[in-house]
């Protein structure tokens, strides 16, 4: 359910963060970037910072309800913060990692060429991908719960 509030309020927010970024806030998001990457090849926890990543979207539109909303709602907006998805969508950490990193790049693409249709699509294509990671990894933990 909140991936479906997740797809509406964020691709709105890509395709305004794109109208009005300014070089400061493509800073910031390349800076976001660069670190859930670099933890991610530390095998370190990555929610959080991708979390930030978002927020930073929602503070590049200028508009601060974005933000309040993004803000309120915190990091029950990333799934795998709650569940292992990598581990569920049949791919190692690695991968899962890089194909988060490949979605976040497009985001940031459109963003930073200034095309709102373009992140708003890459912004609904990577959340509608995160919620099917996330049905999958349900799927699985009930059929390990019943198979126990």
């Amino acid at each position: 359910a909140i991936l479906e509030l997740r797809i509406s309020l964020e691709s709105e927010c890509a395709s305004l963060a794109a109208q009005r970024a300014t070089p400061d806030d493509l800073a910031a998001l390349r800076r976001a970037l660069d670190a859930i990457n670099a933890a991610a090849l530390a095998g370190l926890e990555t929610a959080s910072l991708d979390y930030e990543f978002h927020l930073q979207i929602a503070r590049s539109t200028g508009n601060r309800y974005f933000v309040d909303i993004m803000s309120q709602l915190g990091t029950t907006l990333i799934p795998r913060a709650r569940v292992n998805a990598a581990r569920f969508a049949d791919e190692g950490p690695e991968r899962y990692a890089a194909r988060l990193a490949h979605e976040h790049d497009d985001i940031f693409d459109a963003i930073a060429r200034h095309d709102q249709e373009a992140a708003r699509a890459a912004m609904r294509t990577h959340l509608t991908k995160s919620r099917e990671r996330l049905r999958r990894a349900h799927e699985a933990a009930e059929k390990a719960g019943t198979a126990g």
